[in-house]
């Protein structure tokens, strides 16, 4: 099973390095299905409840996607003669499949219900890794336009609105992880180099928040305030992490926003700023309310402090405490 696995893994990184790396269209497109074919065995290898379905579901989304994509490439080449009328058209259908691919709003619909039925790992993997070669390609045709603004908006506004009343942990990571798609186009408007920094720290929260969901087997809010009625360190961590998700200073996560909206203010981009920073604010709203249960002593908390005996754990939450102090002594060096 693991050199099943480890061999999927592979193949699944083989086709996303195709895919970021080759010159023809035709090797993009199949860097992109190797990977897909690789990721679904991935998916089903865990055994978890609900990974037939969401293996399934995700299949049918991508050959979606992926048939735009072909169509996309073969429009512009069978028609030459009038390229330059046909490019808006074939470029739009490229992206929004792009778009579809990674589960950026408006074409996210499939994104959270996927993500819900997978393991912790293969979540993280969907969150992360399987974002690399639909962010790269965007980044190679990235033209600031109205569409991509309003993708912008839309991936922020919904992926923090629709976060209300969820009681999924993997729901509402699936809903935060199209709120920072918005985050990461938006940098590639005008810097294309720094939205790797932004999507490396976002996977580095990520991991650290998966890390604990899986070694105490947290599912859902039930799940975690049970746990932390007994482990004030468990407590103190998961709040650590939602802030930093959030952007909240002093903590890792704030870095990354604060460069992008740094970026757009000395751009003019002044609306976009003002909207992003208002959406943002909504979003830690969710995240407090969320967290206000376990703020709560109830009578059955441990009141005495429990250690959390992984050091990984404890290492990789000291570092999202310290890390913006960190990034911002390297950042004033260089």
């Amino acid at each position: 099973m693991k050199t099943m696995k480890l061999m999927f893994l592979i193949l699944m990184m083989s086709g996303t390095l195709i895919s970021i790396s080759a010159y023809s269209w035709i090797n993009i497109w199949i860097g992109l299905e190797l990977n897909l074919l690789a990721f679904i065995p991935i998916m089903n290898l865990d055994n978890f409840k609900y990974s037939s379905e969401s293996s399934l579901k995700y299949f049918l989304v991508q050959v979606s996607a992926s048939i735009l994509v072909l169509f996309s490439f073969l429009n512009s080449f069978i028609l030459i003669n009038s390229i330059e009328q046909l490019m808006p058209t074939s470029m739009f259908l490229f992206n929004s499949a792009i778009l579809m691919k990674m589960g950026a709003a408006p074409f996210h619909f499939w994104y959270p219900e996927v993500l819900e039925g997978l393991s912790w790992a293969n979540a993280l993997l969907l969150m992360t890794w399987q974002k690399i070669a639909p962010m790269i390609l965007i980044m190679y045709n990235f033209k600031l336009n109205l569409f991509f603004i309003l993708i912008i908006l839309m991936c922020m506004t919904l992926g923090s609105v629709k976060t209300w009343n969820q009681t999924s942990l993997k729901k509402i990571l699936a809903l935060s992880s199209i709120n920072h798609i918005g985050w990461m186009l938006s940098m590639m408007m005008l810097n294309q180099s720094l939205w790797m920094l932004y999507f490396l720290i976002y996977t580095f929260i990520s991991l650290n928040m998966i890390l604990i969901f899986n070694k105490y087997k947290i599912f859902n809010i039930k799940d975690l305030m049970n746990n932390m009625n007994y482990n004030k360190t468990l407590k103190f961590y998961f709040f650590l992490n939602f802030f930093s998700l959030g952007g909240i200073p002093p903590f890792l996560g704030f870095f990354p926003k604060w460069l992008i909206l740094k970026t757009l203010i000395e751009n003019h981009f002044y609306f976009l700023s003002f909207m992003m920073i208002f959406i943002t604010l909504i979003c830690m709203y969710i995240y407090m309310r969320l967290m206000l249960q376990s703020l709560m002593m109830k009578l059955n908390e441990n009141k005495k402090f429990n250690y959390i005996n992984s050091y990984y754990v404890i290492f990789l939450n000291w570092v999202n405490i310290y890390g913006l102090i960190i990034f911002t002594v390297i950042f004033s060096i260089y």
